[in-house]
């Protein structure tokens, strides 16, 4: 189709070589997520609980911290331990860096001061909600008519950011509004993608959309939906792969959604922001410091703690506060028990926790979306 080669020609021509992008990358993203010292290990036992009052006080008595903390609900009752396994990214391999391609934009592209991809295409339902899945039922929140989520105790974030940025580039670039199965990528990408449950990388679930595609979340709903209360499950093994759709009427292979690439963003916040100003949020990977299990509003950055792991989340804008510091957007998949109210933000520009390092995307693919959208309408105009 014609659009499919002019989105191909397009991407072609951003991917510049990677060698440039290989040196900007810092330490911090390469280290190995999870390794304390000794000392800061003996200070924040594994065993402990992850929230601690006196932390509270300490940060927000910190006039140069930029947010408040709060103990937040959602992690009342964590260890440390509990909170590490949600964090789920695995450090980035040096040969998967030279491997995948990275994308710039042009600098004469102008772009504005504050940017939110809810409301730049306000018509896209995934792009306003919260990542994750709310366990056996899903809550409409009436103000936003988002579904409110959440990823359980599963260390599935490395799924969860790019299948939801996947998604709402389905509706940025075609105006199809279409929710796809984080479950599919966890279950079924294997070994490819990393250790489920346990782990991965959001470039190989990228890589994993060209390859394999990815069904609709109707099709095959999030595993912590067939078993498990809210907050989340007991630590188990990642689900089975069953390639099945749970909806009898649904068949797998015709559910499957497709990217046409795979590719890390130059990690230039101007290369960010234009990515995401001109096809939609993108997944991003970054260093977790025990304080971030404490954020509640404001613009981020480390105060206190050991690192603890690589997490990932959906960034959907950028913006600059009254007293001028620059933030970057995020939605988080922890529910709306956590921060301010699922979202947060963090400094822009400084690179901080690795953020800028770790942006990756794709763009959609046609196939079978052009079906998808007849049988929905015979009628509707097809002309993207």
């Amino acid at each position: 189709m014609e659009v499919f080669h002019s989105i191909s020609k397009m991407a072609s021509t951003l991917l510049l070589p990677l060698t440039t992008f290989f040196l900007a990358l810092s330490v911090s993203y390469l280290q190995i997520a999870g390794a304390e010292t000794h000392e800061e290990l003996t200070t924040l036992r594994l065993n402990s609980h992850i929230l601690q009052e006196s932390i509270v006080r300490h940060i927000n008595e910190n006039i140069e911290a930029g947010w408040k903390a709060a103990l937040n609900p959602r992690f009342s009752n964590y260890t440390v331990e509990q909170f590490k396994r949600l964090l789920g990214v695995k450090p980035t391999l040096k040969k998967e860096l030279r491997s995948t391609p990275v994308v710039t934009h042009p600098k004469s592209l102008k772009l504005p001061k504050n940017f939110d991809a809810r409301t730049a295409w306000s018509q896209c339902s995934t792009i306003g909600r919260i990542l994750g899945v709310l366990t056996l039922l899903l809550v409409v929140d009436i103000d936003t008519n988002s579904l409110i989520k959440d990823q359980g105790h599963c260390g599935s974030c490395w799924a969860f950011a790019p299948t939801e940025a996947l998604s709402d580039r389905f509706c940025t670039h075609f105006d199809v509004n279409v929710s796809l199965s984080v479950n599919d990528v966890l279950a079924c990408c294997g070994h490819e993608c990393g250790e489920g449950c346990n782990g991965g990388l959001e470039v190989w679930a990228w890589q994993y959309f060209a390859s394999h595609g990815v069904v609709t979340e109707e099709c095959d709903p999030y595993f912590d939906q067939i078993g498990c209360t809210h907050p989340g499950c007991v630590i188990g093994d990642t689900p089975q792969c069953v390639k099945k759709c749970l909806s009898g009427n649904r068949d797998w292979k015709t559910s499957k959604h497709y990217s046409v690439n795979a590719y890390y963003v130059s990690p230039d916040p101007h290369d960010i922001m234009a990515e995401v100003y001109k096809n939609g949020p993108v997944a991003v990977g970054f260093d977790v410091y025990a304080d971030f299990a404490y954020y509640k509003s404001g613009v981020y950055k480390h105060v206190t703690g050991p690192v603890l792991g690589g997490h990932a989340a959906k960034l959907i804008g950028w913006g600059t506060t009254d007293d001028g510091e620059d933030y970057w957007l995020l939605a988080n998949q922890w529910n709306r028990e956590w921060g301010d109210d699922g979202y947060f933000k963090i400094r822009r520009g400084a690179n901080e926790c690795g953020i800028e390092d770790g942006v990756t995307g794709g763009l959609p693919s046609t196939k079978n979306v052009v079906k998808e959208v007849t049988d929905m309408d015979a009628d509707t105009d097809l002309s993207f």
